[in-house]
């Protein structure tokens, strides 16, 4: 299934270059409960199509009202929902957050179009972009991104967004700990695919809303599995497996590589990849291992939670210091 926002931002140019205006409403903060993320994506045509989500429901009603009724004719608009603060919304959400969206007004023009397909192809992995709007005037501005970080940034007079293909956890192997992990990433909205060729370990192994794959995670990565919002992590304790898709990682942009073991473990890895697999010390440096934050974990469970925690706190841009 597409990513949701690669959906939104195809729609919205199909849209636009058929004639029509379209606003591009993006999540720019969220405080207390909220149901979507920042960053996430609504488009809105002149006729009262939409696709993609704020919030789940509550606001998309009164904001699909607001555009019928001809309100936002300005370039750009940041409409705040939630603690009646923004005298335009009254709308209280009932899960008691509060919600801040950016909303573009679009022209049919090509400026547009190729600025929307720009972020299509960056939906797609070709690249990751920062986005930055300026405030009030709207003007818009793409660069390549090459670092990690909160998906949306707001600054005096912009507001710099990421914009990237949809987040993917790839599990090298089969284990208990990989298990919760499939589900942790699936919750955390994270695209998972589990690689494992191993039937006598995957016999009985249900995991709903996973992709499996019966094939080493190495060739898997060799033949273009990874892009820049991957995250690798290797649980199995079975260097067959868990060496191999290190080496093939490493060569790869995936933002986050991970292997589990002990730290006398770890070691014995390393000097295996340096010697056998001609792995560098930059190479090496990429490789998290032990993995995961070290929160005394014991259980399968655990340990999951503090891979999942990491992995997080790296897609973030929040060094181990910080903590």
């Amino acid at each position: 299934m597409q990513h949701l926002d690669l959906q939104v931002i195809s729609q919205a140019l199909q849209w636009s270059c058929s004639g029509q205006r379209v606003w591009l409403c993006t999540v720019l903060a969220t405080y207390g409960s909220a149901p979507r993320a920042p960053g996430s994506l609504l488009a809105v045509n002149a006729s009262g199509q939409w696709l993609g989500s704020l919030s789940g429901g509550c606001v998309e009603d009164d904001f699909l009202e607001r555009v019928g009724r001809g309100e936002f004719p300005e370039p750009i608009a940041i409409v705040r929902y939630g603690d009646g603060s923004d005298p335009r919304s009254s709308i209280r959400l009932p899960c008691g957050g509060v919600l801040e969206v950016l909303v573009e007004n679009l022209s049919a023009d090509c400026d547009v179009q190729a600025h929307l397909r720009e972020l299509e192809g960056a939906l797609r992995g070709q690249r990751r972009l920062l986005r930055e709007v300026s405030l009030p005037h709207g003007d818009r501005l793409l660069s390549d991104d090459h670092s990690q970080g909160p998906r949306v940034e707001r600054e005096s007079g912009r507001v710099r967004l990421r914009v990237g293909a949809a987040q993917r956890l790839l599990l090298a192997g089969y284990s208990s700990v990989a298990h919760f992990c499939a589900e942790f990433g699936k919750g955390m909205g994270f695209e998972v695919i589990l690689c494992d060729p191993r039937d006598e370990v995957l016999e009985g192994v249900v995991l709903n809303g996973i992709e499996v794959r019966r094939e080493l995670p190495s060739e898997f990565i060799a033949n273009g599995g990874c892009h820049a919002d991957t995250a690798v992590v290797a649980l199995t304790h079975d260097p067959k497996i868990d060496d191999l898709a290190m080496l093939e990682a490493v060569r790869t942009e995936a933002f986050y590589i991970g292997v589990m073991g002990s730290k006398a473990t770890s070691d014995k890895r390393r000097e295996r990849l340096q010697r056998i697999g001609g792995l560098g010390y930059d190479e090496l440096a990429r490789i998290h291992a032990p993995i995961g934050l070290n929160l005394g974990s014991k259980t399968p469970a655990e340990i999951a939670l503090a891979v999942l925690a990491d992995i997080l706190r790296l897609r973030n841009g929040i060094g181990r210091a910080a903590l």
